[in-house]
């Protein structure tokens, strides 16, 4: 079980409040995605769940224990970061086996485990390679690997696909879709594309200004927004939004607009 709880989970630098008493429930196994535009709290908000930022204030919770307080390492959760970190001087294999070697586990498990991982993303022929010499697309799946071959209880993701070109964006979109249904892992998504919320979740989170102001699946999130913030930024093309008012007479309704 992997279930991820937040509850009244906020963040302050100084004067500014960068994310507002979140609570979500994110179920095991379940793809969610946090979606929103630049500064609406979504990365912060992905930070604390993985231990790098301490909350000001709320509780993060893993199957039911408390984690708020539990250093980055402890809370089984994996990384993956919008720039790679990739260790340029190291190859394929080394990246992916970074992890486990401080962990200081036994050689062949190391061995076995990573060309697991590599059978599974396609990187076999490539581990002998330094990272340097990979394409955009090659760099992403050894990023995923590296942070696969840890097993962890919740994969995290911040916008790991916003520096690849659009057609090998989409097909990233696609591996992640495959992988997150091979593996059945929780995972968590950040972006601020839309088009890659709907395709990638089950469920999303739409923010703004530190808030989430719908969360649900993805479905009804785009057919039943509940907000006319979620219901003008989700859609292509967007939803039309015309001023009138509303009436009501005999048990019938009706709408009038200049």
């Amino acid at each position: 079980m992997s279930r991820v709880e937040l509850r009244g989970l906020a963040k302050s630098f100084g004067p500014v409040q960068a994310v507002k008493e979140v609570s979500l429930d994110i179920p095991d196994q379940a793809f969610v995605t946090l979606l929103g535009p630049s500064g609406c709290g979504k990365t912060t908000t992905l930070n604390l769940i993985a231990g790098l930022e301490k909350a000001t204030q709320g509780d993060i919770l893993l199957d039911g224990q408390k984690i708020t307080d539990w250093a980055p390492h402890e809370r089984g959760m994996a990384m993956v970061f919008q720039n790679y970190a990739l260790y340029p001087h190291m190859n394929v294999y080394g990246n992916i086996a970074f992890a486990l070697k401080l962990l200081k586990r036994p050689k062949s498990e190391i061995d076995e485990r990573v060309r697991r991982v590599a059978r599974v993303l396609e990187l076999e022929a490539l581990l002998e390679r330094r990272v340097s010499q990979l394409s955009g697309g090659q760099q992403q799946r050894v990023a995923l690997g590296r942070a696969m071959v840890k097993e962890p209880k919740v994969f995290l993701f911040d916008e790991p696909l916003s520096n690849l070109d659009a057609a090998l964006r989409t097909r990233m979109r696609i591996e992640i879709k495959k992988l997150h249904q091979q593996l059945k892992t929780t995972s968590i998504f950040v972006t601020h594309d839309q088009e890659e919320a709907m395709m990638l979740s089950d469920y999303i989170a739409v923010m703004r200004n530190g808030e989430v102001v719908q969360y649900g699946p993805a479905e009804e999130i785009y057919r039943r927004p509940q907000h006319y913030y979620v219901a003008t930024f989700i859609g292509k093309p967007r939803m039309g939004i015309l001023q009138g008012t509303l009436h009501a007479a005999n048990g019938v309704l009706s709408f009038s607009a200049d």
